[in-house]
């Protein structure tokens, strides 16, 4: 069965990734994942506002440490376009005009990483950065079919691994938030499933300066940047589901 034919069962993945117990359990939750998405890697990787890190994945160990030894992270377009973005995106959508960004993806495809690529930044409580990031090797026409297919199953896991992350944080604090009301639910979460303003509005049966209110009162109680930071911590906190 290729990658294409896999049909991930999302209620189960998020169930077995409710029942990590810790850090460790995580690493072998993400090797589930892989293989249930039918990819050839799976990463997540996180870094705190003081700057520690976290990481797990399916990466081989020796790419892993070449990537370090390197010090590929001030060169990799996956980690600058991440942190500049809040949508996922496709690998293609990065910057590898420079000589040192060329030099590196061909690296990391004399390693296996793969020739594509698809991460979901998430942004956290105090200033937390992380991403969830899918490889293979393919052909473009089928990396997109299957990025289509999969992209809100993944995003749902992608921020639901990260708060699960969050509970195993040294010292985490929980973060306060207040509730949303009904109608600020219901707004959110279409925008969460890909509409627009307009074509929200028009499924809630209102005007779209209406639903311009719901959506940045929401976005000032989540405490977010903008609509799709609202979204995602939304998501994050399991305040709506899609």
């Amino acid at each position: 069965m290729g990658f294409l034919d896999k049909v991930p069962r999302l209620e189960a993945l998020i169930e077995r990734l409710e029942s990590a117990e810790g850090l460790e359990d995580l690493q072998n939750v993400i090797e589930e994942l892989r293989d249930s998405f039918g990819v050839d890697h799976m990463i997540y990787h996180w870094v705190n506002s003081k700057g520690d890190q976290y990481g797990c994945g399916t990466y081989d160990l020796e790419w892993v440490n070449r990537y370090v030894q390197k010090g590929y992270l001030r060169v990799d377009p996956v980690i600058v376009g991440c942190f500049q973005r809040f949508h996922p995106v496709d690998w293609k959508r990065f910057d590898w005009s420079s000589k040192a960004a060329r030099a590196f993806m061909q690296d990391a495809i004399e390693h296996g990483v793969g020739n594509q690529g698809y991460s979901i930044p998430i942004r956290g409580p105090n200033g937390q950065f992380a991403h969830f990031t899918l490889s293979h090797n393919c052909n473009d026409e089928d990396w997109q079919t299957f990025t289509d297919k999969n992209r809100r199953d993944l995003i749902l896991i992608s921020h639901s691994f990260n708060q699960k992350a969050l509970e195993f944080q040294p010292g985490r604090t929980p973060e306060s938030s207040q509730s949303l009301s009904p109608r600020e639910i219901e707004a959110m979460t279409l925008l969460a499933t890909g509409l627009s303003r307009a074509q929200a509005a028009d499924q809630l049966s209102i005007s779209e300066h209406t639903l311009r209110v719901y959506v940045e009162s929401a976005r000032h109680k989540l405490g977010a940047l903008n609509t799709t930071h609202a979204v995602a911590r939304a998501l994050n906190r399991g305040l709506i589901v899609i």
